[in-house]
């Protein structure tokens, strides 16, 4: 016997009674996209290493550490699996001019991204994303928009006293280039406190010591020289700006200076939706502006925002809030048994269907007592009995599972009719209900 191929570590199976649950958020999620004019893109899931490099940053632990990265061997480019969405997805807006060509644009994606990190809770190896991108917009109008949709989704899933929202603002690059001279100067200072983590990130990545988790660093990284501190009026402006909408819009927030994120193309505005359900993985969702991304990756200066939120995390919130999800049962289960029942069967379920009706259409055979305990097993709500008899008359029989009640026989082509008026108050053709 052959041995059992598993799954690859950190890369999970989402089965029958999660996906489901998953569906679900998906489809709230399109239409919450929609009602703010935001339009899908879909971008390949391999593109070459030097977007990320360009785009993430030579020097984040993602294009260090996490990258899933590897030479074709058929003609030698050099191609990662995509560890976030947003290099890409400003990619293929410079490749299609889709800017220049018909204005700014509002775009979403949703889709696997990849990161070589040690598996737990909340964080995979392959794990994904819903991502928001908007691109040619120059005001705090955008990022308090990025901002406000978040929190409608928050109450859209029953999640607004679970998670708050904490910005910061980043400032221009020369704002961040007087404040990194500052804070090498402080740490340095202070070497002797430094984890390894931090001693490499000293003089290439020195802003995100500031986001370290390790509890003896907390007392010296409180004392460093804040970025806000040096922000000039434009900066200081923008962020004024973005507070003066989150406050029309009754969002509450705070502001945190230690807020830096993990990609070095943002700049401004930054902020996270954050948990404390959730143990060490407490950000579910997270943005900015970047507006130096795109000239970074070949094109003309542009403006651009956005977020992205974490689906696996998303779910264990919702769950752990909202509880499991009920298994979505179907309309129908249509019993059958003998060879002209079978083939009538058929067709009286794509009937069902063509009504609107979901239906499940026995198979394997069996009795009709063990089809019938299938069909209330499957949380169905109307058994349809279609035996050899009823086939010849070309009518059908069925039952209400969850309300008792007699079986009743009728004409087929009546059933989907009788059946909606039953279920759904639907009105029958002589106007009885």
């Amino acid at each position: 016997m052959s041995q059992l191929i598993q799954g690859v570590r950190g890369m999970h199976d989402i089965l029958p009674d999660e996906a489901e649950r998953w569906e679900l958020f998906e489809e709230l999620v399109r239409g919450w996209l929609r009602d703010y004019g935001y339009r899908p893109v879909r971008t390949p899931i391999v593109e070459l290493t030097q977007l990320f490099v360009r785009g993430v940053g030579e020097h984040t632990d993602i294009v260090e550490k996490e990258m899933y990265a590897f030479e074709d061997r058929l003609n030698g480019d050099h191609l990662t699996l995509r560890p976030e969405g947003t290099a890409a997805c400003v990619r293929a807006v410079l490749e299609h001019n889709l800017v220049n060509s018909e204005g700014p644009q509002r775009l979403y994606y949703q889709g696997p991204m990849f990161r070589h990190e040690r598996p737990q809770k909340g964080r995979q190896r392959q794990f994904h994303q819903v991502g928001v991108e908007a691109l040619g917009f120059t005001g705090p109008d955008i990022d308090a928009e990025h901002i406000i949709m978040c929190a409608r989704l928050w109450r859209d899933l029953g999640l607004e006293e679970h998670v708050s929202l904490e910005i910061n603002s980043l400032g221009s690059s020369d704002e961040r280039a007087a404040h990194r001279q500052a804070l090498i100067a402080y740490l340095e200072q202070h070497k002797d406190l430094l984890d390894e983590d931090a001693q490499r990130r000293l003089y290439a990545n020195p802003l995100r010591i500031l986001d370290t988790k390790n509890p003896a660093m907390q007392e010296m990284v409180e004392a460093a020289p804040k970025l806000t501190d040096f922000l000039g009026e434009e900066s200081r402006a923008h962020f004024e700006g973005v507070q003066d909408w989150l406050r029309e819009a009754s969002i509450v927030y705070r502001i945190n200076p230690r807020l830096v994120r993990g990609l070095d193309y943002y700049n401004r505005t930054v902020f996270e939706w954050v948990t404390d359900k959730l143990g060490a993985q407490a950000t579910v969702c997270a943005g900015g502006r970047y507006d130096g991304l795109v000239e970074q990756l070949g094109g003309k200066p542009m403006p651009a925002c956005g977020f992205a939120m974490g689906i696996e995390r998303l779910m264990l919130l919702w769950s752990e809030v909202q509880g499991d999800a009920a298994r979505v049962p179907p309309d129908v289960y249509l019993v059958h048994q003998g060879e002209a029942a079978g083939r009538f069967a058929v067709r009286v379920s794509e009937q069902l269907r063509d009504y609107g009706f979901s239906v499940v259409l026995h198979c394997g055979g069996g009795k009709f007592k063990n089809q019938m305990k299938k069909a209330d097993t499957s949380g169905a709500t109307v058994a349809v009995v279609i035996g050899d008899e009823e086939a010849q008359s070309e009518e059908a029989s069925f039952k209400l599972l969850r309300e008792g009640g007699e079986q009743r026989r009728i004409p087929a082509a009546q059933l989907g009719e009788t059946l909606a008026a039953l279920l759904y108050n639907v009105e029958e053709e002589d106007g009885s209900v």
